[in-house]
């Protein structure tokens, strides 16, 4: 008896222990995995000196992916054809890189993989990790840091090229339109740039915003900026480069008829002030309106039709001038089309507004009516925007009051004579306490003119005030919200931000943005103080 239950014992402590070990072994998860991987030997090795062949294996403790390698992989200094990377779309212990180019004598080159190499189960990152090598006798050890803002942009810029262009016997500034820099890096998720293993020498520094990735300037899509003194090797020295799209030399392209009576003309470059005349003749109840639309580079030309085969104009600017002709063949004219830019709530520093499809010729103020909450007729003046595509109509708003507007037939006539439809509409003012006032107080040492600007959460300009010297500037009743202020350090006094020019050596006008969003609340009044030094 006294065996049995001894054995019978031993028997559930055996059991006990297997179940538990049993359960011990199973998968719970455990911690999570956060180490990139690690680099085990490379072939050759790394920093190899006299470097003579065209390709090179590199091996990790565990297997790697390669993440967007030709977006993040930036060779310094480029090749004219890039080498072949693989395995892609693999898991691999190794990388292999092929060179397909024919490499220069006595030059130090870098391979930089960016955070494209990650592991292959938590996609952990091997950040900006490179690979060196020489096929001169020694490792060139120099290196030159700095940042990259855009200075129209509050948020940081990231995957910029930051490039060195060598200053030889055969330099020009136009090398950086037809050929690849002697150096480059990219600032990948980050502002900050650093360009390494450079030798001694004097170069011209600039920083691409690169469209295509060709790692050559192109006017026309790129972003540019630059430091306009020389950069002597070695320099403990950092820069700041601000990035810009220069404005191009002003181009028209040949005018495309949309419709009858309606042409759009192309354009790049800076086109205010453009003048384009018809040099067709035209009877004498011919009307014609030019109207630049927004955001866009297309002028819109809207002339009452006439009969004719073809159209010949004249554009001209300052030094710029071209002619061209255009053949008439549709029949359909743009129906009129009115929409109100006000919205339901009228802000009180606003002013009501409506827009037309197509120019307007003619408002008959007798047609038109605006009614208060008290079924009060109120009195208004209107007046058109230069290219009259927007009307205002223009009274003295109370608080916390309804209006309605109604537009009886005829009101409105367009270029082609067409006529609206009645139109009504509904808006309120709200009262004052529903506002916040905001008080910007810029402080600068200089005396430069100052354009101050509020920008709202649809990074929209709401306000925006220049002024001549530093002094506070008011914001009354504002809606309540988050606004971020932005000033323009106007240097030359002309009401408007001025971009660079790389041939010309002028950067941009200096743009600053306060740190912190502003969040306003109703019946709130804040003062912001903004040290611009």
């Amino acid at each position: 008896m006294k065996y049995s239950i001894s054995t019978f014992l031993l028997i559930l402590i055996l059991q006990s222990a297997f179940f538990s070990c049993a359960r011990r072994g199973r998968p719970t998860g455990g911690a999570k995995d956060t180490i990139p991987p690690v680099l085990i030997k490379t072939i050759p090795a790394e920093e190899t000196v006299n470097f003579k062949g065209n390709k090179i294996k590199i091996y990790f403790d565990e297997y790697i992916k390669l993440n967007e390698v030709t977006k993040n992989l930036v060779v310094s200094p480029p090749q004219k054809n890039n080498p072949i990377i693989t395995p892609v779309g693999t898991a691999s212990k190794f990388i292999t890189i092929k060179i397909v180019d024919t490499l220069k004598k006595n030059t130090t080159y870098a391979f930089n993989f960016g955070n494209s190499i990650v592991d292959n189960n938590e996609g952990n990152k091997l950040g900006n990790f490179k690979y060196v090598f020489s096929t001169g006798s020694y490792i060139d050890s120099l290196n030159l840091t700095g940042e990259v803002s855009d200075p129209i942009v509050k948020e940081s810029v990231k995957n910029i090229d930051v490039m060195l262009y060598e200053y030889t016997d055969t330099f020009t500034d136009s090398i950086i339109y037809k050929e690849k820099p002697s150096y480059i890096a990219n600032t990948l998720d980050s502002t900050l740039f650093e360009l390494t293993n450079l030798r001694a020498g004097k170069y011209l520094l600039i920083a691409l915003k690169d469209a295509n990735n060709n790692k050559i300037y192109n006017p026309k899509t790129d972003k540019i900026g630059f430091v306009s003194d020389t950069i002597t090797l070695p320099t403990d020295k950092k820069y700041t480069i601000s990035i810009f799209k220069e404005t191009l030399n002003l181009k028209v392209f040949n005018p495309k008829e949309t419709s009858k009576g309606h042409l759009i003309f192309g354009y790049e470059g800076d086109a205010r002030n453009l003048k384009i005349d018809l040099l067709s003749e035209v009877p004498s109840n011919f009307k014609s309106e030019i109207v630049f639309e927004k955001n866009k580079d297309t002028i819109n030309y809207w002339y009452t039709p006439f009969k004719s085969d073809s159209l010949q104009f004249s554009v001209s600017k300052g030094a710029y001038s071209n002619t061209f002709v255009v053949k008439t063949r549709n029949s359909k004219i743009d129906s009129l089309k009115i929409s109100n830019n006000t919205g339901q709530v009228l802000h009180l520093l606003d002013t009501f507004s409506i827009s037309s499809n197509v120019p307007i010729a003619k408002i008959d103020t007798s047609l038109i009516k605006i009614i208060d909450k008290d079924s009060a007729a109120v009195k208004f003046n209107t007046f058109l925007t230069k290219s009259d595509t927007k009307l205002y109509l223009n009274f003295d708003k109370k608080y916390n009051n309804k209006y309605h507007f109604e537009l009886l037939p005829k009101a409105i006539t367009d270029i082609f004579g067409v006529t609206n439809d009645t139109i009504k509409y509904k808006t309120n003012t709200r009262t004052v306490e529903d506002y916040g006032n905001l008080n910007i107080i810029p402080k600068i040492s200089s005396n430069a003119s100052l354009i101050i600007e509020l920008i709202d959460s649809k990074k929209e300009v709401v306000r925006r005030a220049k002024i001549k010297q530093a002094k506070k500037v008011t914001f009354n009743l504002l809606p309540p919200g988050e606004y971020v202020v932005r000033i323009i350090i106007d240097k030359n006094n002309n009401g408007r931000w001025d971009t660079g020019s790389f041939l010309d050596k002028r950067q941009p006008e200096v743009v600053k943005y306060l740190k912190k969003t502003i969040e306003l609340r109703a019946n709130w009044d804040i003062n912001e103080v903004f040290n611009l030094d």
